[in-house]
């Protein structure tokens, strides 16, 4: 984990995940010029996420080393782009699509077929420049720098709760406290639904209630024992944000009739469940992959609105110069930990 040398007027400092386990800060050109359609954006605060901390424990599915990391992006636009002014503060969407493919070509590059995100297929956020097609560049007005860097994760919890068809009253389920379920949980609550949450953290349980007011919290290794009293014939829905395949099929026997079960984690291995009982509660598995545009304005709106208290997920704030020595805490214990964000 080690820092870049003093650096010339033309470089920047990126942070890279060289390989699993080893974050090091390095010297690269600072980007003046964007490929057509694209845009130069001076990255104000980039969060943490699930992901990244995957990516250094070696843990995602879908990556090359070594790799700039970031995604949660906020910004302000370098030049005029896209509508913008020149220093307007943005959000970043992530996924660069290809516009061409059968799901790009049916509005859902959310899931493009030849998707690639910044900090996961191609060289992310952690820098003090990026370009980012103008597309993906979302006005951030009313919102601060570090609001602006926790759209994106919150958004996948938005897009995650529309997928998922909710209604009002609905009896919710979100296994995993950690960011992202915390997000779904917020925004299945705006939905109306009477929301649940299981981890096997009591201190993720315990910073979900002091922090955002949710009630009715399960510590339980075994999940099938909250089936009882009023929970006994299961949940209308069930939101997995758990990262844990053992989880996910843990989840199976939680859902109601006539339910759905909303994965919202990724993990490398195989699920199995009973197909019988599958059948037998004509339950609905749905795959959530990222967000859309109309999530993130969503969720814009929400903060705007003060439904989300973004103050209540920041946990932590850092230079980007100290996160090489801080990578591996940060990512060994996130029992206590919602939202890091850096400051590059």
């Amino acid at each position: 984990m080690k820092r870049p040398e003093k650096m010339h007027a033309d470089a920047m400092t990126c942070g890279v995940c060289v390989e699993p386990g080893l974050f090091e800060l390095r010297e690269t050109p600072l980007p003046t010029e964007a490929p057509e359609g694209w845009a130069l954006v001076d990255i104000c605060a980039v969060g943490i996420c699930g992901t990244d901390y995957h990516i250094f424990e070696g843990k995602h599915p879908y990556l090359n080393y070594p790799r700039v990391i970031g995604h949660e992006l906020s910004g302000r636009l370098v030049a005029d782009a896209a509508g913008l002014a020149a220093g307007d503060l943005v959000v970043v969407n992530p996924y660069v699509s290809c516009g061409a493919c059968h799901a790009c070509k049916r509005g859902k590059p959310n899931c493009c077929e030849k998707i690639e995100v910044l900090g996961v297929h191609r060289d992310g956020g952690m820098s003090a420049r990026i370009a980012v097609p103008e597309g993906n560049l979302y006005p951030a007005e009313g919102l601060s720098e570090i609001q602006a860097a926790m759209v994106e994760f919150l958004s996948i919890g938005a897009h995650a709760v529309a997928r998922s068809g909710i209604a009002e009253g609905d009896r919710v389920l979100v296994t995993g406290a950690g960011p992202i379920g915390i997000g779904a949980a917020l925004f299945a609550r705006l939905a109306g639904a009477d929301v649940h949450l299981l981890d096997l953290s009591k201190e993720r349980l315990a910073m979900a209630a002091e922090k955002f007011g949710f009630e009715h919290l399960h510590n339980d290794s075994d999940p099938a024992g909250i089936l009882t009293g009023d929970l006994a014939s299961g949940f209308d829905i069930v939101f997995d944000a758990t990262g844990s395949a053992r989880a996910i099929e843990a989840g199976f026997p939680l859902l109601a009739h006539g339910s759905t079960y909303v994965l919202v984690s990724v993990v490398k291995d195989d699920i199995t469940f009973n197909d019988a009982e599958f059948h037998k509660r004509e339950t609905r598995i749905i795959g959530s992959r990222n967000a859309l545009k109309s999530d993130f304005m969503r969720v814009m709106d929400a903060i705007r609105g003060g439904d989300i208290d973004t103050d209540a997920l920041l946990s932590v704030e850092l230079p980007l110069a100290d996160l090489p020595e801080r990578f591996a805490a940060l990512a060994s214990d996130r029992s206590g930990l919602i939202k890091a964000v850096v400051r590059p």
